[in-house]
């Protein structure tokens, strides 16, 4: 029954239309329920891809039904010309028929064909059996995890941890929201990418990071649907930013999302991190907010601690695996 479902696929280009976002959406949140994405927030991320960052996808239809998505991808913040992004979701229902498995046969044909790819890199979740066992039989081998934690505001209490903003205060430092950054001085922009650009070159990765420009970078920040830039604050020595923590809006409106928290290297050991997501997290129980979800790879010991003790609880991990071809 597989092979003949398999072979009643048929696999075409994704075309851009908004029936098309709408059936991507569908199958993305059905396979990965908690991430709760829209059409238009995909569709946003399509548009200001950089250009030199290659996407290819399609739908798999049987009997005209989307039942699938496949897609290839350059990932931005550690671009290689020949080393990919691949990703491959398909509807509950019509999983253990396939239909994965000929999405992948094309997606890798069309892949090898046009770059010649040295690697091809794939997430998945600890707790999807089959998708874990889809990935070990193709020659995918495990290259790091990351944890994904939660808070519940509801029962975070900000005053336990109120010492640590009061001390980064008392040490002569100012805790501000982007707002009133960018009402500071005239290039308040430039200074916080240069810092921001800084600070993400420190992230764990497989790979070394690739900074973008400052006009895309400006673009990520400044046109996301996700800003929210009361809970984007910044620890300021003067006028220099030292540290930063920010969370950002999710499709689920009682959801905020953790960005990048992160200390300048000559401002470290001083407790900024800490004070910062205080400061951040009491503002977001104060605003009615009800969760907010971080990741960080287990081997960032650090960061996993500030998020223990603040009450974050660890989720099933994602483990990003990678397949050398070239």
């Amino acid at each position: 029954m597989a092979g003949k479902i398999a072979e009643a696929v048929r696999l075409r280009p994704f075309d851009g239309s908004a029936a098309d976002y709408a059936a991507l959406a569908a199958i993305a949140n059905a396979a990965f329920p908690d991430n709760a994405e829209t059409a238009a927030e995909i569709q946003h991320w399509d548009a200001i891809r950089p250009a030199h960052c290659a996407l290819a996808r399609w739908l798999a239809e049987v009997d005209g039904i989307v039942v699938a998505a496949a897609e290839y991808f350059h990932a931005s913040w550690m671009y290689h010309p020949r080393k990919f992004f691949a990703s491959i979701a398909v509807l509950p229902e019509w999983q253990g028929r396939g239909i994965g498995s000929r999405c992948y046969e094309e997606l890798m044909r069309d892949l090898i064909e046009r770059y010649q790819p040295l690697q091809v890199r794939a997430n998945c979740r600890e707790d999807q059996a089959r998708s874990l066992r889809f990935l070990a039989q193709r020659g995918f081998r495990e290259e790091m995890r990351t944890w994904e934690s939660r808070l519940d505001l509801r029962a975070f209490d900000p005053a336990r941890f109120a010492d640590a903003p009061a001390q980064a205060r008392a040490a002569g430092f100012t805790i501000c929201h982007l707002s009133e950054w960018l009402h500071r001085m005239p290039d308040a922009r430039q200074r916080l990418y240069e810092a921001m650009i800084e600070m993400r070159a420190d992230v764990p990765q497989p790979e070394p990071f690739t900074p973008s420009d400052f006009a895309t970078w400006e673009r990520l920040v400044f046109c996301d649907p996700h800003l929210y830039p009361e809970g984007y604050v910044l620890a300021l020595d003067g006028d220099e930013i030292a540290a930063t923590s920010q969370l950002w809006k999710h499709a689920e409106p009682d959801v905020l999302m953790t960005g990048l928290t992160a200390t300048r290297r000559r401002y470290r050991r001083r407790g900024l991190a800490l004070a910062l997501k205080v400061h951040s997290l009491a503002l977001a129980k104060a605003a009615g907010y009800r969760e907010v979800r971080t990741y960080n790879a287990t081997t960032n010991q650090a960061m996993l601690s500030i998020n223990e003790a603040l009450g974050f609880v660890k989720q099933p991990a994602w483990i990003e695996f990678v397949k050398d071809i070239g």
